[in-house]
């Protein structure tokens, strides 16, 4: 089982890479949305500071989005989803495997750049290590939501616009717990409350979500 795992998160790997939803895609699009942020608040550093927590959590949101998408929707065009749930392996497994993978791509490379970005909105030093822990914690959360509304969209021809539509509605306990850890360490006050509350959401999305995903798919086959 630990072998069908591995190779389904290679695979996964390799896809993204090939096909243009990896780690490159994701930190562009991150980096890009930030650069431009400056420019459009004008130089107000208060201001800039203020904001920039919300402004780099909704940068990762939708760095994460850019690839969910495609997440199952290439296994289903080649049948491979099929054949997932035919495996002896647990269907709720192999979606884990896929959506570690593609945080393994997209939210784990945003969460380790996230500080240097930062310093281009002004945020505190003090908030750098806080705000990259967040997204460590809290972009699994995201993946996991985006799996279930893969799988519930997976049959529908260009569903990505349906699939946003699900998930952001369910990531705004993510996005306040995320934006709240990173606030308050810039403000100087501790962050353990709202840091365990995101910790939580992860937690709770790590079991539900698989499952959820799973049921989805066989009620997509009837």
């Amino acid at each position: 089982m630990i072998a069908v795992l591995r190779a389904v998160m290679t695979r996964e790997i390799r896809l993204a890479a090939r096909i243009g939803a990896g780690a490159e895609l994701g930190l562009v699009f991150f980096l890009i949305l930030i650069s431009v942020t400056p420019f459009a608040l004008g130089p107000d550093q208060k201001l800039l500071s203020r904001l920039a927590p919300a402004l780099l959590w909704i940068a990762a949101l939708l760095a994460t989005l850019l690839g969910l998408d495609r997440l199952l929707q290439a296994d289903e065009d080649d049948g491979v989803v099929d054949g997932l749930m035919l495996s002896e392996t647990p269907l709720e497994l192999i979606l884990f495997a896929k959506a570690l993978a593609h945080w393994l791509v997209t939210g784990l490379p945003l969460a380790l750049i996230a500080p240097v970005l930062g310093l281009m909105l002004a945020i505190p030093p003090a908030a750098m290590l806080p705000l990259s822990l967040s997204l460590l914690v809290g972009t699994p959360a995201l993946t996991l939501v985006g799996l279930v509304g893969a799988a519930v969209t997976v049959t529908l021809r260009r569903g990505g616009l349906l699939l946003s539509v699900l998930v952001l509605p369910l990531t705004v306990p993510t996005l306040i717990f995320g934006v709240a850890v990173v606030r308050e360490a810039s403000e100087g006050r501790a962050f353990t409350t709202p840091f365990l509350l995101l910790t939580g959401v992860s937690l709770i999305a790590l079991v539900v979500s698989p499952v959820a995903a799973a049921a989805a798919l066989r009620m997509t086959r009837g």
